[in-house]
């Protein structure tokens, strides 16, 4: 199977099988494994207890109400293409083996002949050899290959896709379009509406099956349509599918945005962080809003008389366009954020409309998928709301697999300034490549200096990371400083003022 089905089986990242792989643990040919293998390095791989198992037991259980179906099953009639699919190849493999037990009777019957019209002792223990061996298939009773059933049955519940030229590859399930899903995966598909009017969402498909779920009003030329291509908003998976799509390649490919999103919650971001609110807003299911991870957006309130607007950094993963969250503290003096002190004072409720206005900023993570290959490491240093833009940055690189490991350093100079700390301790809790350490210090610029010369202390090659800077810019500018006279190339760090 393929190392992505793999993945998703054993409950692990296609970066863990392929440093097996690099590694000489796991054999791969073409970039398959093989089921065996899987188990041999995975000894403790238990499929009651695998996520997949779980996913088929939980949809048995809940009798496939409208939830589940909804979220975890393709809709009745790609599911029926599927599961034909599957009877089609099972009925071919099934005359395969039935040609392969005729064509081995034929050889057995023609020693068994020749044998016979003369003495040849060779032919006859081949004969008997042949009988023998055949007698043996037919009565072994060989235990079930658990993962290729479990694999069987997640192709029928999901699609597999993969994207060219980046090679990069993500799931279709339930009810999502490929455009859902592959922006879910973390992938940055160029797009406009989401909803079948623009056309910026057109790819060519190379091979594989797909099935219109949404009506949509772009019209396609017809030499379009000879080629192969089809809008991913408007379209499913019914097979596995290679497609040929444009990606983002940095900032400069995300286009200026004005949209008018609603006001989804006000809160603060954990119960220990009364000065750090959490702002969600969802964006119109007809326009939706594109950026990359730790890009910021201009807030603006609607209908306001007053220009009250701020230009915050998105906390979340642009895996999720259309609920968009933001970390905003209180000012810090009086003549500070006018867009957070009406936050703060209650005059802005849930319901309202916010202008969004943006992407911002190159504060980002490499695009190309070679940048986040063998070697590949990145360090984050934070300080206070400076772990905004780290945050999405983090389920991001986490979501397609963008490095071979992360740690995140995150300096507080607040009470309460490692306002999500129970996130980050999940996180080393849950992947692998995942390291947290928070510091504290009197002020930003000590923090900044403290938190580079921790790094420096704790890491070997500091200069081989990429190296992301998020705060004020006192804490920016004495972490750079710091790191500079360590020897890290300016090249090398990436900076964001919050």
């Amino acid at each position: 199977m393929t190392l992505s089905r793999a993945a998703h089986l054993i409950g692990t990242t296609r970066a863990a099988l392929q440093r097996k792989i690099r590694d000489s643990e796991l054999p791969s040919h073409d970039g398959m494994v093989s089921t065996d293998d899987l188990l041999r390095i995975y000894p403790e791989f238990n499929l009651e207890d695998s996520g997949a198992f779980e996913r088929v037991a939980r949809i048995k259980e809940e009798s496939f109400g409208r939830r589940v179906q909804e979220r975890m099953l393709p809709r009745a009639e790609i599911l029926a293409q599927r599961l034909f699919a599957q009877g089609q190849e099972l009925a071919d493999l099934r005359r395969h083996l039935r040609r392969y037990h005729d064509l081995v009777v034929a050889v057995q019957q023609r020693l068994s002949e020749l044998a016979a019209a003369g003495p040849a002792p060779d032919l006859a223990q081949l004969g008997n050899f042949v009988e023998h061996g055949l007698a043996a298939v037919l009565g072994s009773s060989e235990p079930t290959d658990q993962l290729a059933v479990m694999d069987d049955v997640l192709k029928i519940m999901s699609a597999h896709v993969t994207v060219r030229p980046s090679g990069r590859e993500f799931f279709v399930e339930g009810h999502d379009s490929l455009l859902k899903a592959g922006v879910r995966a973390g992938l940055m598909l160029n797009y406009g509406c989401g909803n079948g009017n623009c056309g910026l969402c057109k790819a060519r498909v190379i091979s594989g099956e797909l099935r219109q779920v949404q009506n949509c009003d772009y019209v396609l030329s017809e030499a379009e349509k000879q080629q192969g291509y089809a809008l991913l908003c408007a379209h499913t998976a019914v097979s596995d599918v290679v497609l040929e799509a444009l990606e983002a390649g940095g900032p400069e490919d995300i286009p200026e945005q004005r949209i008018v999103a609603r006001i989804r919650s006000i809160a603060p971001v954990s119960a220990l962080a009364a000065d750090t609110l959490l702002l969600q807003l969802q964006t119109p299911r007809s326009n939706r809003l594109r950026f990359l991870a730790g890009q910021s957006l201009t807030l603006g309130l609607v209908g306001s008389q007053e220009d009250f607007s701020a230009t915050y950094p998105v906390a979340s993963c642009p895996c999720d366009d259309r609920n968009i969250q933001f970390h905003i503290c209180r000012p810090a003096n009086a003549d500070g954020d006018g867009f957070a002190e009406r936050l703060f004072s209650g005059a802005v409720h849930v319901g309202e409309d916010i202008s969004l206005w943006g992407p911002w900023g190159d504060f980002v993570l490499p695009q190309d998928p070679g940048a986040g290959g063998p070697g590949h490491r990145i360090l984050f240093l934070a300080c206070d709301g400076g772990f905004a833009p780290v945050k999405s940055m983090i389920e991001h690189a986490t979501a397609v697999e963008a490095a071979e490991s992360l740690t995140l350093y995150w300096a507080a100079t607040r009470p309460a300034g490692h306002y999500l700390a129970n996130q980050c301790r999940a996180w080393a809790d849950a992947l692998d490549d995942f390291r947290y350490v928070p510091l504290s210090a009197d002020d930003a610029a000590s923090a900044g200096r403290m938190a580079a010369t921790t790094a420096q202390a704790d890491i070997a090659q500091l200069e081989v990371f990429n190296i992301y800077l998020s705060g004020p810019a006192a804490f920016v500018e004495a972490a750079r400083q710091s790191l500079s006279e360590a020897g890290v190339p300016a090249e090398r760090i990436a900076t964001s003022l919050i």
